[in-house]
């Protein structure tokens, strides 16, 4: 049985337009081969033709954009809101908030950090709505730029603003509490 298996197995491993031929050996085994032994009646095997399957090649999943592709995606709005236009801005303690207008929305991977007086400020983030703290007072300039990694890759136009805070000598403070005098 072993020997038919592999005779069988070659067979199938011939081209296909090579002719195979079947005898029975001396001892009753049954060979297939692809030449016909001198002095042994063969007989030609028809085989029937070999099934084929067209392989399609599968289509590549969609390209993530890459670094460069996200640096060209530009928006359309990109600005800040909350800042006076003429006006100082009067926060005692040097802390308020700011909103980002921007357009289409922030896409993913990217985040909005804030350009102080030229440097970047704060942490970057994902939410429109950025606080300052602790500004001094007097005048500055503030921008909002946005990320895609540490790389900016678009900036607001930048904006000036005065900060007006209360002074350590204003008669306005309070006064602070006297020593009390001593035993």
């Amino acid at each position: 049985m072993r020997p038919l298996l592999v005779c069988l197995l070659l067979a199938l491993a011939l081209p296909a337009s090579a002719q195979i031929y079947k005898y029975t050996d001396a001892k009753g085994n049954t060979v297939f081969t692809n030449q016909p032994p001198d002095g042994t009646a063969a007989e030609s095997v028809e085989l029937p033709t070999t099934n084929t399957v067209e392989m399609k090649t599968p289509n590549p999943p969609p390209a993530m954009p890459s670094s460069e592709q996200k640096a060209q995606a530009r928006y359309s709005v990109l600005r800040l809101r909350g800042l006076p236009d003429e006006a100082a801005m009067r926060a005692n303690n040097g802390t308020f908030s700011v909103s980002v207008d921007i357009q289409p929305g922030l896409q993913p991977g990217h985040r909005l950090r804030l350009i102080l007086d030229g440097q970047p400020y704060g942490q970057a983030s994902t939410t429109p709505n950025l606080q300052l703290n602790d500004i001094a007072r007097g005048e500055h300039n503030l921008a909002v730029a946005v990320l895609d990694g540490e790389q900016i890759i678009q900036q607001s136009m930048t904006e000036t603003f005065t900060v007006q805070r209360i002074s350590l000598n204003s008669p306005a403070r309070a006064p602070a509490a006297a020593p009390k005098p001593g035993p």
